[in-house]
């Protein structure tokens, strides 16, 4: 897709294409078999206990066998992007330059499409490795608007699914994340800010702020990765772009009185100007 000797600069040709400049200077290293499994393993007790952090997962791998010590857990859930879900004081400071929003959607009712966007990143196991999928969720409709597969936890990737979302669907009035490097990023708030989009975010650990993504994550690790295996990116992308399109316009939702996302927004989402 992109040529090295074209007489554009690869930084360029990757902004003219639409991708990741990390996608394409990203050199994967192979992860260990072990860790791979451990890794998998890590994912699915995290959507069974979110709370628990690097000590109680620990003892719930020591249960199954596994022998994996506090700290290589702990590397491990820092590579998966994941982190124990719970409130608790915010003593964290943001990056340099990066400034937290407050959280805007306690007590607001929610009543129309494209009042309220989430995004969110989750790791997503393969039979010999792991990408990162980021989405974009509308919070009426359950409907996902947009989304990307990376191998790294970048804020490209999230730019991506963003610009995306606002081409097809229009644009919300706010968009809620949570406190990642990713969406605290001067590039990501300039562009809410640029688009007139208020921006709110999580409380640190709060998964109940987000919990509609926290349940779409659920839904596509259940229904749609953890049965798979998946050889490669390509595999991935192809297999769940299948499953977000049944999720979106075929999956009933008991959330939703058992109409789907599509259904659940009658009126077409209006594309902005």
């Amino acid at each position: 897709m992109t040529d090295r000797d074209h007489r554009l600069s690869l930084s360029r040709q990757v902004d003219l294409l639409g991708i990741s400049r990390g996608n394409l200077y990203y050199e994967p290293r192979p992860t260990r078999e072990a860790d791979l499994k451990l890794m998998r393993r890590i994912d699915e007790l995290h959507m069974e206990y979110p709370f628990a952090g690097s000590r109680m997962m620990k003892g719930l791998l020591r249960q199954e066998g596994f022998a994996a010590g506090r700290l290589h857990v702990a590397t491990c859930m820092k590579t998966m992007g994941i982190e124990a879900l719970y409130r608790r004081p915010n003593t964290s400071k943001p990056a340099p330059g990066h400034k937290i929003y407050p959280y805007l959607l306690r007590k607001l009712a929610v009543t129309r499409p494209n009042q309220v966007w989430a995004m969110d990143i989750t790791y997503i196991p393969m039979a010999r490795g792991f990408v990162y999928l980021v989405a974009v969720l509308d919070w009426f409709s359950r409907k996902v608007l947009a989304w990307r597969l990376s191998v790294t936890l970048e804020t490209g990737p999230c730019l991506e699914a963003l610009k995306e979302a606002m081409r097809r669907h229009g644009r919300p009035e706010i968009m809620n994340t949570d406190q990642g490097s990713q969406f605290t990023s001067i590039d990501f708030i300039k562009a809410l800010k640029d688009a007139d989009i208020q921006v709110s975010m999580d409380g640190k650990g709060a998964w109940r702020d987000n919990v509609f993504v926290e349940r779409l994550w659920r839904t596509i690790k259940y229904e749609e990765v953890y049965l798979r295996a998946y050889d490669s990116v390509t595999g991935a992308r192809e297999s769940l772009s299948r499953y977000l399109a049944f999720y979106n316009t075929r999956r009933p939702h008991s959330s939703l009185d058992g109409q789907t996302p599509d259904q659940a927004a009658p009126q077409p989402i209006p594309v902005a100007a």
